[in-house]
């Protein structure tokens, strides 16, 4: 495994301008993550349950006010239910308006969710709030990594690619700082106040897309090469006629017409074939991520260790974020260094050990041992960890890079829907499962440190979902992952593969492919290449 990453000897250009552009598109994680980690500390302040609640109990003689388990499941997962229907519509958006403009009307959309959420009074109203707003963080998490994917230079798109992840993990970090600093207010600038913030990385990212290129790939497929040259040229920091340049544009334009000869896309067309198998994986990809129990943590940490009998739940929940953030960072490098493949086993491993001793501790010491919490907190943390570094970032750089140019958007749309699924299944859910109401009756079955068992189960499953269908896709070209998928069978030995198809040669065949594998059209380019080679030597002049 190499030290650093480095870009390529005698590679052309300069990829200052792809690394910055992506890392700022990247910001638009901020919004995702700032909500995922705000709504849980909101439920748990004293002017919001004062303000929202429409149940009451007494307790030692008082009336108080409390939101039923019903109320916390839908106000916390509904924001799922807008982001499932904002990944889907995303295929559209990018492909009919482009990546670029397609994330600018993402943000106008988030935007006006977040307007209804600081206004409202009445749980309805706010309801509504977060599913506008979901639809634009939907719309979002699908658009980013593939205007990423799709301007990065090969040598490090995985770091890129995860650069997302790491901006939500800043934008959960943020959120608790902020729920921290106003909980003990009385009024309604208590929750107004971390709302009403999210404004603020809605109109940093909407103003810096305006001025951004959009994606050369995008312009090949429609049919504009001029554009896709100008867009390469600022990304790459080339002359349009530069040869690095030239032979690049050409990859990608050949990659896509030997895609068009096979049959136009349709959304049907993802589920025949190969595609399904890729399809498959980013759709398993995503949900397993939600399956490891991570957004448990984050969307419900801090009425958790609230009722788990931890004395400082704000803190406990800037400390888990904050190692969030920080252990991202490892990840990003070990991305592009290590591999996919190892990289997930490794994370995987570590998580399933973590979380059976936080459930096995938090089991057997109840909610009373001072050591048993700090133990507990201590491997939450490490766990967080263990998630952060590997499948946070990478179920992001999978998904952006497997699907083939002419269904990408498609495909990646259904990829993140599904883990949009999965996210409102375990926001509805976990409410009923451990009683995560500060204040409220106990409901459902109230796990508490039980339900890390489940998670713990969850994480043991990667390990062979990861062994069994992820393929190694480390310094492949986007056109190279089409080749990857396309000769080996495989997964398990994908790691080492060497691409050795050129999509201009196979174009310049004019070969009907369609009735044919990759390895043939390959085939019939190398010995139409090699008859050529053997007729110029003929033709060479003899020297007597």
């Amino acid at each position: 495994m190499p030290l650093i990453v480095k870009k390529p000897e005698g590679t052309a250009g300069s990829a200052f301008p792809a690394i910055a552009i992506g890392c700022f598109v990247a910001f638009g994680g901020v919004l995702y993550g700032y909500d995922t980690g705000t709504i849980g500390g909101i439920l748990a302040m004293p002017a919001w349950i004062s303000k929202f609640a429409t149940h009451s109990h007494l307790v030692e003689g008082v009336q108080t006010k409390y939101i039923s388990t019903s109320q916390s499941a839908m106000i916390v997962s509904i924001l799922s239910v807008g982001t499932f229907f904002g990944a889907l519509s995303a295929s559209f958006a990018g492909d009919l308006l482009g990546r670029r403009l397609g994330l600018v009307l993402s943000t106008i959309i988030f935007s006006l969710g977040v307007l209804l959420q600081t206004a409202s009074t009445a749980i309805p109203l706010f309801i509504v709030g977060r599913v506008i707003a979901g639809f634009g963080v939907g719309q979002l998490s699908v658009l980013i990594p593939l205007y990423q994917s799709e301007t990065s230079p090969k040598w490090i798109r995985g770091a890129i690619v995860g650069a997302y992840q790491l901006a939500i993990t800043i934008g959960i970090l943020l959120a608790a700082v902020v729920d921290n600093s106003t909980k003990d207010r009385t009024d309604t600038g208590s929750y107004r106040i971390p709302i009403a913030v999210q404004f603020a990385w809605a109109i940093i990212l909407f103003v810096g897309m305006i001025f951004l290129p959009e994606t050369p790939r995008y312009m090949i497929k429609q049919g504009k090469p001029e554009k896709a040259a100008r867009s390469l040229s600022r990304l790459r920091r080339l002359d349009v006629d530069h040869p690095a340049l030239v032979e690049e544009l050409a990859e990608i334009t050949a990659n896509h017409e030997y895609e068009l000869s096979l049959g136009k896309a349709s959304w049907l067309d993802c589920f025949r074939g190969g595609l399904f198998k890729r399809l498959m994986t980013g759709c398993l990809l995503q949900s397993l991520q939600q399956l490891t129990g991570v957004n448990f943590i984050f969307y419900y940490g801090t009425s958790y260790f609230t009722n788990s009998g931890f004395t400082n739940a704000f803190v406990d929940s800037m400390i888990t974020s904050s190692v969030n953030v920080a252990s991202t960072l490892p990840g990003l490098y070990l991305i592009d260094t290590w591999g996919r493949r190892n990289l997930l086993l490794f994370g995987a491993t570590g998580m399933a050990v973590c979380q059976f001793i936080v459930a096995i501790v938090g089991t057997v010491s109840g909610t009373t041992n001072l050591a048993a919490q700090k133990t507990a907190i201590a491997f939450i943390c490490i766990y967080i960890f263990f998630f952060a570094c590997s499948w946070g970032p990478i179920a992001w750089v999978v998904c952006g890079e497997i699907f083939p140019l002419k269904v990408r958007a498609k495909s990646l749309s259904m990829t993140v829907a599904s883990n949009w699924l999965l996210n409102f299944a375990i926001g509805y859910a976990t409410p009923y499962l451990v009683n995560n109401n500060p204040g409220a009756p106990a409901q459902g079955v109230d796990l508490k440190s039980k339900i890390f068992f489940i998670w713990g189960g969850c994480c043991f499953i990667c390990i062979f979902f990861t062994w069994a269908m992820i393929y190694e896709t480390k310094g492949l070209s986007l056109e190279q992952v089409d080749e990857l998928y396309a000769k080996v069978s495989k997964a398990w030995k994908s790691p080492g593969f060497v691409p050795t198809v050129s999509f201009i040669d196979v174009q310049e065949t004019n070969q009907d492919v369609r009735h044919m594998s990759l390895a043939q059209a390959e085939g019939n380019a190398m010995r139409k290449r090699s008859v050529h080679d053997d007729e110029m030597i003929d033709e060479k002049p003899q020297k007597y």
